[in-house]
């Protein structure tokens, strides 16, 4: 595990056992120290007179005030670090059996008084014999009737049926609020761009809402991995505001060509991530994948825009945003189950190599500004591969957390 990952996992653990009074601590790694999971800090902020039980003390001990091979007391928090308990089990388990036998007995009679009650549970259940007349085996106990659940009275009389007037009515008000604070906005509005940043705002909103209501819990991961990359679309800004020659000139193009830089970063490494995190629910006996396939939607997209811009089309630009924006939304929805989740990253994709390809159209950017932004897209694609690939797969989910934060980096 990474050394974040210990440092969460040090706090979660310290804040557990401040508001434990015992605490029992067994993390081993075969032929290595134990690991060092509850820090001196939190043993510091625990009740006085809790009790820790290091049974890992004798590789070091999980907590780090632990002395190997004593009882100790540390902070008024007594600290159990005994490493041979094993060998103490043997007494405490005698005793404990003693103790029952002991009780056994004493409820049969002692010195005075004699008495074998056979209406005893326990008692008719251990003889065998009594007075040359054998009891074994001991009859089935009778079974416990079944725990009636208590019912309230008048429950039932209580529950109306549900009254449809009633039902249509209140849903027909919500809707009426709903539309009328819509037209209540139009009248509001100081200008177009006000209608038309509220219309994107709210058709986002309820499409990205019921794209990922349904998603499966295992597919959490692989979704906000490929929601980071469809966030590497950030890219895009960048490539509006890159200018300059071979290499940016002002620190505004600067900025711009390190966002750009960064988006791609994401977007190569989010989109692989989210290939070997899918990877993982593979089966040997799995049917064959054909994900090359999806290269034929995604050269239509770009050839089709492509060829129409070369043909002076001008609406086609707009066309070719939505034509991405919908294979983003279909990502999202796509990672919400595991029989569409591969074809929701090609989708993804498809998306994103489509929007900068119709950002690149509309700009027409002269061939030095091209250059550097190819160059960009170039050194940033090939570090986030390399991190993507590099990365060991039970890190998988710090690195989707890391992109996410290159997201925000980027859009900064």
């Amino acid at each position: 595990m990474s050394e974040e990952f210990l440092n969460a996992e040090r706090a979660l653990l310290g804040k557990e056992a401040r508001t434990s009074d015992v605490v029992i601590s067994t993390a081993l790694i075969p032929g290595k120290p134990a690991p060092v999971l509850i820090l001196e800090d939190a043993v510091r902020n625990m009740a006085p007179g809790s009790v820790i039980v290091d049974l890992a003390a004798e590789m070091g001990g999980n907590v780090q005030t632990t002395t190997k091979g004593k009882i100790t007391k540390v902070y008024d928090v007594t600290h159990i670090g005994l490493t041979d308990l094993p060998s103490r089990m043997p007494a405490h388990a005698s005793t404990l059996y003693a103790n029952n036998i002991s009780a056994f007995l004493l409820s049969i009679g002692n010195n005075d008084h004699f008495h074998i009650n056979l209406e005893d549970e326990v008692t008719r259940g251990a003889i065998v014999l009594k007075a040359g007349e054998l009891l074994w085996p001991a009859p089935p106990a009778p079974s416990m009737p079944p725990a009636e659940t208590p019912v309230k009275a008048n429950a039932a009389a209580k529950l109306e049926p549900p009254n449809p007037f009633n039902e249509t009515l209140k849903d027909t008000f919500l809707y009426s609020t709903g539309l009328a604070s819509l037209i209540g906005l139009g009248i509001a509005s100081p200008n177009p761009a006000f209608t038309t940043m509220t219309t994107t705002l709210a058709l986002s909103g309820v499409v990205g809402y019921h794209t990922v209501w349904g998603v499966v819990p295992a597919l959490h991961s692989p979704l906000m991995s490929v929601t980071n990359a469809v966030s590497g679309i950030t890219a895009v800004g960048g490539l509006l505001l890159m200018g300059g020659g071979y290499v940016p000139e002002t620190p505004v193009q600067w900025l711009a060509s390190t966002a750009a830089l960064i988006s791609f970063v994401n977007v190569f490494g989010g989109f692989l991530v989210t290939q070997r995190m899918l990877d993982m629910f593979k089966r040997p006996g799995d049917p064959p994948e054909y994900g090359y396939l999806y290269s034929i939607p995604a050269a239509a997209l770009l050839g089709g825009y492509l060829t129409t811009a070369m043909q002076g089309y001008p609406e086609v630009h707009q066309m070719a945003y939505l034509a991405s924006s919908l294979c983003c939304v279909g990502a999202l929805a796509g990672l919400s189950s595991q029989t569409t989740a591969r074809k929701g990253n090609y989708l993804g994709m498809i998306g994103v190599t489509g929007g900068i390809a119709a950002t690149l159209g509309m700009l027409t950017p002269n061939a030095e500004v091209l250059a550097q932004m190819i160059g960009v897209a170039g050194i940033g694609g090939l570090l986030g591969s390399v991190i993507a690939k590099k990365i060991d797969i039970t890190d998988l989910p710090q690195l989707v957390a890391g992109f996410h934060s290159l997201v925000g980096m980027a859009a900064v």
